[in-house]
């Protein structure tokens, strides 16, 4: 007589993924609140007040911040540079590409000459757009 085994019904095994997906809520919740309070670069500059001053949100990364200190010193990303080496970097910079916008911010106590003299070099440079960062009243 033959004998035939029953077969056995396999179990699944299921992982919970209800306490997964919340957790990786809860991240992205977090890194999309996080990422508003990016603050930019951390030299200290005063900028001159300004009323009729058109805002401009739109920062890219294509974009040349050049930043003047209260002492006159000239810094792009966080680096001193001096006048003589202002023209090559941005001439190096900005390349190919003459569309680039060059952002001075100035201390409002810097003497308008050093403002002007760095506008200058930088259009020396091949700068087709430049402009001057004000804050609102």
């Amino acid at each position: 007589m033959l004998v035939h085994r029953k077969t056995k019904i396999g179990y699944q095994i299921q992982m919970p993924l209800t306490s997964l997906i919340d957790i990786v809520f809860m991240l992205l919740i977090y890194f999309m609140l996080t990422a508003n309070f990016i603050v930019e670069e951390g030299i200290d500059v005063n900028l001159p007040q300004s009323e009729k001053s058109a805002t401009q949100e739109e920062y890219s990364d294509k974009d040349i911040t050049i930043y003047i200190d209260k002492n006159s010193k000239i810094y792009i990303k966080d680096r001193a540079i001096a006048d003589k080496e202002l023209f090559l970097t941005l001439h190096a910079m900005i390349g190919k590409e003459p569309d680039k916008l060059i952002i001075v911010k100035a201390d409002k106590t810097v003497i308008l000459d050093s403002a002007v003299k760095v506008m200058d070099i930088a259009k020396a440079a091949g700068a087709g757009r430049l402009c001057i960062a004000t804050e609102k009243d």
